[in-house]
């Protein structure tokens, strides 16, 4: 089991390895292993003193692996999930760390975070700023174009998409409250004193 100083068995024996998979088991011989003898292993633990490590007190549910029998005995809790990044964080869990479908939620989650805390900065009237945030402003004063012409760096084919990825959710943003700000403001100009639409 993980986190405890057993080693776990193999499904298969050595000599079925070998005969198997040509080349295994090379470095079993300690003399064929350059760390051997300062890689000192004991047969029976690892060295820890611990035969399992003291485990951190869970103070809420975490997320946890479907590969791992049990949570980690250690594990972060600087940035709990929380809202709709937090909800679909949770449900990433379901599917194992092989399946692509857990890497493209937790990625998807941390794109909703990050929109999460911009609407969070508009309604605590301290909103983000995307001119010195995102390193627009440094372009310009600590010579952006100069550092990258002529130097030969392999990330100019893809520098003509940066300004899309990084400003083109600001533009869309702002062009989706210009369309609804001017929708509202056509229905308001149509409805007469009384409340009823005027034709």
């Amino acid at each position: 089991m993980t986190y405890t100083p057993q080693k776990p068995p193999i499904a298969e024996s050595a000599d079925e390895l070998r005969r198997r998979i040509p080349g295994w088991g090379v470095d079993l011989d300690p003399k064929d292993r350059p760390s051997v003898p300062k890689l000192q292993f004991q047969e029976d633990f690892t060295g820890a003193h611990w035969e399992f490590p003291e485990r951190q007190p869970e103070k809420y549910p975490r997320e946890r692996s479907v590969e791992h029998k049990m949570l980690t005995p250690v594990f972060g809790t600087a940035q709990p999930p929380s809202g709709v990044s937090g909800a679909i964080r949770r449900f990433a869990y379901r599917y194992s760390e092989g399946r692509a479908a857990h890497w493209l939620l937790l990625i998807f989650a941390d794109r909703v975070d990050a929109w999460e805390h911009h609407l969070t900065s508009l309604i605590t009237l301290h909103p983000d700023n995307p001119i010195t945030e995102t390193g627009v402003k440094a372009e310009f004063t600590h010579h952006g174009l100069r550092s990258r012409v002529g130097q030969h760096r392999t990330d100019l084919k893809h520098q003509v998409l940066d300004p899309v990825i990084v400003g083109g959710p600001w533009i869309a943003a702002v062009g989706a409250v210009y369309a609804g700000a001017r929708g509202v403001g056509k229905s308001l100009a149509h409805v007469g004193a009384d409340g009823w639409p005027v034709h």
